[in-house]
């Protein structure tokens, strides 16, 4: 009989772990609070039903090919990165595609997870769900929680002084949906994330001014890099992993600040990282441009407020402020569970790899989706949703719920006494955590071995984009259609940007054709200048040393 589990939320990560379920004959059901699948990117007017959902001009900051579920390749005429509309459509086709929505009860809230009273032999929850006011109970043999970290608003109303007497508008930026009713006002965006940039830059083509504070800075990041292609199929390759991992930090710092100032200078523009900060990221094509153009103003973290005015760190005040808008993130919550499990799964550091909780004696609970990641957060849970699924099989072991509690509890100590940096919130380096977990399933990539097999494919691998594909190439779950989707990336990359096509005889020669031409000429004259070298000379002469001594035997 199939192992049931039950799938809570039916966003980016319930649809991947409904499939995952699927692929490993498990028999999974989805409790989805509202009536349609997405998430947070099924776009809404209002924000009444209290659920975080995307702003109308929304645009995705991961390519396509980054940032898809790795057996569903988005089709080629997709724009490589898009409005909300067309990313849930991709999500749409994936659940059709794989016959998910079946095992989807719509408008069905979860109000509690129960461990039952013989949890420690068999691993089994008591779900209890309300749909319409009917309410239901059931068992499970495992959970997979895919509420994602976009649950509540963070409001640190207490760290700005007076903010209860300004008489002005105050909205979190989970209410943010369009620019209308901002024409004419002056309005302050307080924190820099993606969501702050795009809301200041999107607010200074009608608001009277937009006035943006930030405490730490931000490197600002295109979505277009060197030669027009999508940034992150630039910079996310493993042989520049492997390049990171062999410098000194300093080197790396000075190499990227030296990439990042060529468009402009960080220092001149007021986006600088703060002094002792860590270095943050966000993806924004405009922001500059409109602090260039005077339409956005860069401020430092707000003082005190006043009834009209915002009074700032370096001792400036800015008058007639009509609207706060603060984007200063959310706060993760699982009031379904139980506690001490509640207040466990809020901390990243109790969470083995992310994933599954600490304390538990069996692993049947899953937190799929809570992960910050310097990548596609998709692709990242779609691979913990395939670790899950095989660990609650048993085809995957995790430690003891004794050792891993050992080691969580010693590591929050040194936190606490500050022998040890707090690292859980910071943004996990992609590639690393990829392939911890594909190691895990046994799906990681082996480079050596497909240079070995095929030697196209592993060019691809080390020196190309580390797309999803790479981790169904081979392993459990291992797709066919892998190989040809990574040596085809490049064709659904350039296809919907090919709509006006030029002949031009002129067009100069490609580096790849001077390469094709000359690199056999140079490797060859390279070699014979390292036979001449004195180094050669050298060990030339010892060779025919060690042959007189052993007589000619080596």
């Amino acid at each position: 009989m199939a192992k049931r589990v039950a799938v809570i939320g039916a966003g980016v990560s319930g649809l991947s772990s409904i499939k995952c379920c699927l692929d490993e004959d498990l028999e999974p059901t989805c409790f989805e609070r509202s009536n349609d699948i997405g998430g947070l990117w099924k776009f809404t007017e209002t924000s009444k039903d209290g659920m975080t959902r995307v702003y109308r001009s929304l645009v995705t900051n991961v390519c396509k090919e980054m940032s898809c579920y790795s057996d569903f390749p988005f089709q080629e005429d997709y724009p490589n990165y898009m409005n909300h509309g067309k990313f849930w459509n991709y999500l749409q086709e994936f659940a059709e595609h794989f016959d998910l929505l079946k095992y989807i009860r719509f408008r069905t809230t979860v109000c509690s997870v129960r461990k039952r009273p013989d949890f420690s032999e068999t691993g089994q929850w008591d779900v209890v769900t309300e749909t319409e006011g009917k309410w239901d109970q059931a068992v499970f043999d495992a959970v997979m929680v895919c509420t994602g970290h976009f649950l509540s608003p963070h409001l640190p109303l207490e760290s700005f002084p007076g903010i209860h007497k300004f008489k002005g508008q105050i909205l979190h930026s989970q209410e943010y949906r369009s620019p209308e009713g901002f024409q004419g006002k002056r309005v302050l965006v307080i924190g820099l994330g993606n969501t702050g940039g795009d809301v200041a830059v999107e607010l200074s083509r009608t608001a009277a001014q937009v006035l943006l504070s930030t405490r730490t800075g931000t490197w600002v990041v295109y979505r277009c890099s060197n030669g027009g292609y999508p940034h992150n199929m630039v910079i996310t390759r493993r042989y520049l992993h492997f390049m990171a991992q062999v410098l000194p930090s300093c080197v790396r710092n000075w190499i990227q600040e030296r990439q990042l100032n060529k468009r402009f200078n960080h220092e001149n523009y007021g986006l600088s990282i703060t002094k002792g900060e860590k270095p943050k990221f966000i993806v924004n094509d405009e922001l500059p441009t409109c602090i260039l153009c005077g339409t956005v103003t860069m401020k430092t973290s707000v003082k005190e407020f006043t009834e009209t005015s915002a009074f700032f760190e370096d001792g400036t005040v800015e008058e007639n402020i009509d609207v706060v808008v603060l984007t200063t993130g959310y706060t993760f919550s699982f009031p379904f569970l139980e506690e001490p499990l509640k207040s466990l799964c809020t901390k990243k550091i109790f969470l083995y790899k992310q994933v599954f909780p600490s304390n538990l004696e069996r692993a049947t609970l899953a937190v799929i989706g809570l992960i910050s990641l310097q990548g596609s957060i998709l692709s990242g849970t779609e691979l913990q949703a395939r670790w899950a699924t095989r660990v609650f099989k048993g085809l995957c072991k995790i430690p003891p719920s004794q050792k891993l509690m050992a080691e969580a509890t010693k590591k929050e100590q040194l936190i606490e006494r500050r022998v040890m940096k707090d690292i859980s919130k910071d943004k996990l380096e992609y590639i690393a955590y990829m392939d911890d977990i594909a190691a895990c399933i046994g799906t990681k990539p082996s480079v050596p071995y497909l240079f070995l097999k095929d030697p196209k494919l592993a060019w691809e691998v080390f020196f190309g984009p580390c797309t999803p594909y790479q981790y169904r190439l081979m392993g459990p779950g291992k797709w066919d259609g892998a190989r040809n989707a990574i040596l085809t990336q490049w064709d659904r990359t350039l296809k919907p940007l090919k709509t006006r096509i030029v002949s031009d005889s002129t067009k100069p020669t490609s580096t790849s054709h001077y390469l094709k031409v000359w690199g056999a000429p140079i490797l060859l004259t390279c070699l014979l200048l390292i036979c001449k070298s004195p180094f050669f000379e050298v060990g030339a002469r010892i060779s025919s040393y060690l042959k007189s001594i052993w007589g000619g035997r080596i």
